[in-house]
């Protein structure tokens, strides 16, 4: 197994940042990501440095300079209870026989880098379908708290409005 370093991500990592950041959109949206390179650019170049930003990049040890994992978390506070927690934003790696591993060290990185910033509570959001992520959540202690529900309606034919479907497919009415 190859050698790797987290280090604190950096402006020379943008680039390579926002190709995760396009990856990530795509597994969690589909054909609704968003995957304009210069928004993804401009969210990071504008966290990158800001108090309460965790961003962290894993690179093997051989090629600092290559970042082959990304992860990112923000600091926030509960409107409510005046809470402090981490919000996770982004956690990917590069393909690779490797990348269980890299998401080990970055989330292991991540929850130490947390917990030095004062933020016991951590939520995250991962699509579905994406097994690799729920799995690393799962592994470092992570329980489901929340699902989503998502509905997109198909336009009734010439009135502009949405069709409706019953819950059990049957037909609509």
């Amino acid at each position: 197994m190859t050698g790797y370093l987290v280090r604190p991500a950096a402006a020379r990592d943008v680039e390579a940042i926002v190709a995760y950041e396009i990856d990530i959109a795509v597994v969690s949206f589909g054909d609704d990501a968003v995957t304009d390179p210069a928004l993804h650019r401009k969210r990071v170049t504008g966290a990158l440095g800001k108090p309460g930003e965790i961003m962290l990049v894993a690179a093997a040890e051989g090629a600092p300079a290559t970042p082959v994992g990304w992860a990112w978390v923000s600091a926030r506070t509960n409107s409510l209870t005046g809470d402090r927690y981490g919000n996770f934003r982004s956690v990917a790696t590069s393909d690779g026989p490797e990348r269980g591993h890299v998401g080990e060290l970055l989330m292991a990185a991540v929850l130490a880098a947390a917990d030095e910033a004062g933020l016991r509570k951590l939520t995250g959001k991962v699509h579905a379908g994406n097994l690799g992520m729920r799995t690393l959540y799962r592994k470092y202690g992570f329980t489901a708290t929340h699902l989503t529900m998502e509905r997109t309606a198909e336009p009734a034919h010439g009135t502009g409005r949405a069709a409706s479907r019953p819950a059990d497919g049957g037909p609509g009415g």
